[in-house]
């Protein structure tokens, strides 16, 4: 078994935390920005350093390749994003960026044998946080291989149509990408004629494995979910003149709502893990109102609402309660749904999941690493690339489960240990006979 350098590792981790430090422990680097072109040229110097060949495509996605044995042989990727959310923390992409690094470091450091050409590489524009939608690139590379439900998403002239949300010196992502010194070719996008299996590792975002007391694990999917438009109707008045009864309140109606909703899910999650399937998630992170002035009832209420669970069949129950709930007057309002968007559970190849679950065994036996399965419930832009060639997730341990906040954490071990498994997973995909 090989190791990754902790002592490199933790340099990396300081070097990028530089490029787009927002003075508060953690960064602003949207995507094609000058702080990402920043960490994408600290890339390129390390990767240039080991002697790796630089490549870029048409959508400024950056290549680093070690060459292999033979000559025939597709590549081995080990990818991420470099770009965050605003005010985002440290490690959130960027840690499978710098595994990817390190283990083409390690292989050049140590003089490993491989006969598979071994590539590092930045994924553009995964977070979506300046120019929507998120995963838009790998979105757009995949695109001939998504479920057809997902393509209206991903279209290329929409993307490249993409406006800011944020301030950009550029209209739409299509001129930042044009201005972009990383704007490639097309025909160097990643891609099942040359790749034969992508290995992506990222911190957890929750909590499991550090309630577990485990250190990395070995992902098994990316769990299925459903978005929603929840919307309330009913009339607006005067605020001091209208009697209570009379009232149809939106605001009211999606407040009732919500808590009927809870109690109803709740109570179906409790049925599920008595059974011993895992518990589902479901969020409401959006709310509108309108007109929303002190001084009137609102006649509008809408908000989101994401369920995500690997069983289809959870999923479904879960639908049928909101479509039940939504068919009854609330407050004297009215309720209907509109679907936003759905996305089926993506399984991980078993093949590369068994190898990294194998280098993990190693681990334990001769380091003490902990580890576990776990299932991924966010979205990455290895589920995109599952459609397309094998790939599979690792995770490391986050300090309190938080992400996408500048207190994220990782530390610099437990992303030594995601790179460890992530060099000994590749290296036995590389001497298996089925890649």
């Amino acid at each position: 078994m090989y190791q990754c350098s902790l002592e490199r590792m933790s340099d990396k981790i300081k070097t990028f935390a530089k490029f787009g430090d927002a003075g508060h422990g953690g960064i602003t680097r949207y995507s094609l920005s000058k702080e990402a072109h920043m960490a994408r040229d600290e890339f390129v110097r390390r990767m240039e350093a080991i002697g790796a060949k630089i490549e870029c495509d048409d959508c400024a996605c950056l290549y680093a390749t070690l060459e292999g044995s033979d000559p025939n042989a597709k590549r081995i990727v080990m990818g991420s994003h470099c770009d965050s959310v605003k005010n985002g923390g440290n490690y959130d992409g960027i840690e499978g960026v710098m595994t990817g690094m390190e283990v083409l470091e390690t292989v050049a450091a140590e003089n490993i044998p491989h006969k598979h050409p071994l590539t590092a590489m930045i994924w553009t524009n995964e977070e979506g946080s300046l120019y929507p939608p998120a995963m838009m690139v790998s979105g757009i590379i995949c695109y001939d291989y998504l479920p057809d439900s997902l393509k209206p998403n991903f279209e290329y002239d929409n993307m490249m149509a993409s406006k800011p949300m944020d301030e950009s010196p550029y209209a739409n992502f299509g001129e930042a990408l044009a201005a972009s010194k990383y704007k490639g070719d097309k025909e160097n996008r990643i891609s099942p004629d040359k790749y034969c299996a992508m290995f992506e590792t990222h911190l957890e975002q929750g909590p499991i494995l550090e309630d577990a007391g485990n250190e990395i694990g070995a992902v098994q999917l990316v769990m299925g979910m459903f978005n929603y438009r929840v919307r309330f109707h009913g009339f607006t008045a005067h605020a001091g003149t209208f009697p209570m009864a009379k009232r149809h309140d939106a605001l009211h109606a999606a407040a009732d709502f919500l808590c009927e909703l809870h109690k109803a899910y709740d109570a179906y999650n409790a049925e599920i893990v008595e059974k011993g399937e895992p518990e589902f998630v479901f969020t409401t992170g959006e709310i509108y109102v309108h007109p929303c002035i002190h001084t009137c009832i609102n006649d509008e209420a809408e908000f989101s609402l994401d369920v995500r669970h690997p069983n289809p069949d959870v999923r479904a129950h879960c639908m049928d309660i909101l479509k039940e709930m939504a068919g009854k007057i609330w407050q004297q309002c009215t309720c209907d749904i509109e679907e936003q968007w759905v996305r089926d559970t993506v399984y991980f190849d078993k093949r590369l999941v068994g190898f990294v679950e194998e280098s993990m065994d190693e681990m334990k036996a001769e380091l003490g690493t902990k580890w576990q399965k776990i299932l991924s419930g966010a979205g990455h832009d290895a589920q995109f690339c599952a459609y397309m060639i094998p790939t599979t997730m690792i995770f490391s341990r986050t300090k309190d489960g938080l992400s996408h906040c500048e207190p994220e954490h990782v530390s610099d071990e437990d992303c030594t240990a995601a790179a460890t498994a992530t060099l000994n997973a590749v290296l036995k995909c590389d001497a298996s006979d089925e890649f």
